[in-house]
């Protein structure tokens, strides 16, 4: 019994203390619940708050608008300025509303707004109770224990190590409550904005903004198969073109290779028509295509074997222009007097300093080229010449350098070759930007440093249509053969840029067509006379038709001696004067006399003779010339001009004077159009594009010289990213590299005086000789460039 009544004791102890534990942790769920409902409670209200604050300020800014209308007289300008403010103050409180609507101010504000401390129960004091109840009673009582965890798993509550929770009682309620609040379509308007349940969205939004993972970055894939044999066909053309491999059928190989891409990310494959594909598109993105890659590796280009960077740097601030050209005057060549007024032109703008360098004849070959057997005894002699003939006909002192290389005259190609190495005479502090006046003649036989190498940037203008002339010789297309593929040669290896004058010239590497030539300001003069003549109603034209020009086959005598003979009794009474003097002169007077046609030779002379004024008709019937300068002269002075419908009148044939012709019958139509209708008078724009001011403006566009004037000649593209790359710097061009390998390899041929002869070189012509030491006051080539460099 008292055994009993002790066990019933302490049990009975034991149920109070443990009926005690479980009213305390009640007591303590209670105020936990309690707690979290109230802070719920608190972020519910202050979000209203939030909504009813906006609403509020939505409502005072339209009574600000309407407010702003004008409801009584007010001064115009007030009323305007007024709504001009609220226009613009609209656009801002849109934009304050953008920001503090974003997901990272929807965070802030519910971290903020949120309960300030962690919910978390700490049961140390609780655990330490029950712990000492436990120690005290037997082993029996652990069932009390047991049925409190069981208890503890029912309320699921999941505490961690830094007090935070999981799946709690009130964050499950919050859930179901933003759910309920989600279907009701809760909407309000704002500004005509936010609809739906806008705000739902922006909450969820900012949710995922918290657990958003950063994108990853795009990397650049490397370069397939199809793209690395395109940029080899690509930059392999100088040696196929080498082998006859024609430009066009390179591009089409490189465009089918490109279309041919697994990976699309960069280059578009080719749709529709592949004739209509804009192969310069397709070579720029390939180009940044292989810069993008290496640029990504890191690598960086800093030249090859061939490449020389010891050029012109501009330290004085301006820059330095050499014009290089084949002949001087006096004698009346095409080569000549071009160049020397694109040295006027050019300096006439006061932005460069120009040098022009043309060749010095020694006194045997003087007699030879220059009329009337003209000689000068020194460069400065004939220097004082040039610069009064140029004076006399721009009526301005041009203010350029004219400087001298020796040069000699060569009776068989009828032109003069240069003597040594004529990039020598240049100084290297002028050595800036270089024109060759026909690239492929200067360059035949040059044997010295590489004109790319010394100079910054080269520009070579074709003159001559070298093939035409040279087809007409004995074993003419043997030759041609050859001469075209050493034209292509020093072309490339020599220049960065090629300009042809038309589409009559060979098609040559790094080349473009433009008309970089004017007229002289002389025959412009003559032209308005002629306009204020006829305008008078005085008779302008007193005489028939003309033919001017160079006394050789090749000038279009054959041609004209051909039309003239088949046509005889269709022209019965037309009459033609003919000027000129050259090396065929006799035989071409001689086939006129022996078909008696009636041509009347007179000597050659200056096309801004008087004599010549008189003339309506000009006839040309050349397919031999580049840019026939007589017909612009005749053009300008307001004449009629009867020429082939060829190549090198394609720059013609915008004026109305012009009158071309396709066949011989055609050619008779013309001229007897010409010679009973009256030329109609040039208008100013017609004026402009015939002037030089207009051949020097087109020169420094084609030749890229503005850029390089502007200090903005960069080979660079612009990547996807917006960045510049460099192509230059970011990857080896295989073109420059042959360009180097074809100059050095010039270079060494040239040196062998076998071969030189046996190219038709003149002998003696790698270095210049005694005579011309003398005349230019040079040291002897010995001594200049002694062999072993000492």
């Amino acid at each position: 019994m008292e055994k009993g009544s002790q066990t019933t004791a302490a049990a009975a102890a034991a149920t109070t203390s443990n009926s005690s534990a479980f009213s305390f942790i009640s007591k303590g769920w209670r105020e936990v619940r309690d707690s979290a409902d109230a802070d719920l409670q608190l972020m519910k209200d202050r979000a209203n708050s939030f909504k009813n604050l906006a609403a509020s300020f939505d409502r005072e800014i339209e009574n600000l608008i309407q407010s702003a209308a004008p409801t009584f007289s007010v001064p115009a300008i007030r009323q305007s300025s007024e709504i001009e403010f609220m226009k613009k103050l609209q656009p801002k409180i849109s934009e304050f509303r953008r920001v503090y609507s974003a997901p990272e101010i929807s965070r802030k504000v519910m971290e903020k707004w949120g309960p300030r401390a962690k919910l978390g129960i700490d049961l140390s004091r609780i655990r330490s109770a029950i712990v000492a109840d436990l120690d005290e009673t037997d082993e029996e009582d652990m069932y009390g224990m047991m049925e409190f965890n069981k208890f503890r798993k029912g309320r699921r509550l999941r505490f961690t190590e830094e007090g935070q929770f999981g799946d709690w009682e009130p964050i499950r309620a919050l859930k179901t409550r933003l759910r309920e609040f989600e279907k009701k379509k809760y909407s309000v308007e704002i500004f005509g904005g936010f609809k739906n349940s806008e705000f739902v969205e922006k909450v969820k939004s900012s949710l995922k903004a918290i657990c958003k993972e950063p994108q990853e970055s795009k990397e650049v894939l490397p370069l397939d198969v199809h793209e690395l044999l395109a940029y080899l066909v690509r930059q392999s053309e100088p040696f196929l073109d080498q082998l006859g491999v024609r430009r066009d059928i390179c591009d089409k190989i490189v465009e089918s290779l490109c279309s041919k891409r697994k990976n699309q990310l960069v280059l578009q494959p080719l749709v529709g028509d592949p004739l209509a594909v804009d192969s310069d598109k397709i070579n720029d993105e390939l180009d940044l295509r292989i810069a993008s890659v290496l640029q990504s590796t890191g690598h960086c280009y800093e030249g090859g074997f061939w490449t020389d960077f010891t050029k012109h740097d501009v330290s004085d601030g301006k820059r330095h222009v050499a014009i290089v050209t084949t002949a001087s005057l006096p004698w009346m060549t095409g080569t000549a007097v071009n160049p020397l007024f694109r040295a006027a032109y050019l300096a006439k703008s006061a932005k460069q300093k120009v040098t022009l360098l043309v060749p010095w004849l020694c006194r045997s070959d003087q007699e030879l080229v220059y009329p009337n057997r003209l000689t000068f005894s020194s460069p400065e002699e004939q220097e004082n010449y040039i610069r009064n003939w140029l004076e006399e006909r721009t009526g301005f002192k041009a203010d350029f350098k004219i400087s001298f290389y020796p040069g000699k005259f060569s009776k068989e190609r009828r032109s003069i070759i240069p003597a040594g190495d004529t990039s020598q005479f240049i100084p290297s502090k002028d050595a800036d930007i270089c024109i060759l006046e026909e690239p492929e003649h200067l360059n035949w036989y040059h044997h010295g440093k590489r004109w790319t190498d010394k100079f910054n940037h080269v520009v070579g203008i074709v003159h001559t249509n070298y093939l035409e002339y040279i087809k007409r010789e004995k074993n003419g297309a043997l030759q041609a053969f050859f001469v075209k593929h050493i034209n292509n040669w020093v072309t490339r290896a020599y220049c960065h840029k090629v300009l042809r004058l038309s589409a009559a010239t060979q098609d040559l590497p790094k080349s473009v067509i433009c008309n970089v030539h004017g007229v002289n300001p002389k025959f412009l003069k003559i032209g308005e006379k002629v306009a204020e003549e006829r305008e008078l109603g005085q008779q302008a034209f007193s005489k028939g038709a003309y033919f001017l020009g160079k006394m050789v086959w090749a000038k279009g005598y054959r041609e004209l001696i051909d039309m003239l003979e088949k046509h005889k009794n269709d022209l019965d009474d037309f009459k033609l004067d003919v000027y000129g003097n050259g090396e065929d002169a006799h035989e071409v007077q001689s086939a006129a006399k022996r078909l008696n046609l009636n041509l009347n030779f007179l000597k050659g002379r200056d096309h801004a003779d008087g004599s010549l004024h008189g003339y309506k008709v000009f006839i040309n019937p050349s397919v031999s010339d580049v840019l026939c300068t007589a017909t612009a002269e005749a053009l300008a002075m307001g004449k009629f001009v009867v020429c082939a419908d060829h190549p090198s009148n394609e720059f013609f044939r915008s004026f109305p004077n012009c009158l071309t012709y396709k066949t011989s019958e055609d050619f008779v139509a013309k001229v007897k159009e010409a010679l009973e209708k009256e030329p109609q008078p040039l208008t100013p724009e017609q004026i402009y594009n015939l002037s030089w001011e207009a051949a020097t403006q087109r020169f420094v566009e084609y030749s890229e010289l503005d850029r390089v004037l502007n200090n903005e000649y960069n080979p660079a593209k612009v990547g996807s990213d917006g960045k510049l790359i460099a192509k230059s710097l970011s990857m080896p061009n295989l073109s420059e590299m042959v360009d180097g390998g074809l100059a050095f390899a010039h270079y060494c041929l040239t040196g062998n005086e076998a071969l030189r002869l046996c190219t038709g070189a003149i002998p003696g012509t790698r270095d210049y000789d005694k005579q011309h030491c003398k005349d230019l006051h040079l040291l002897p080539p010995q001594v200049e460039n002694p062999i072993y460099g000492w």
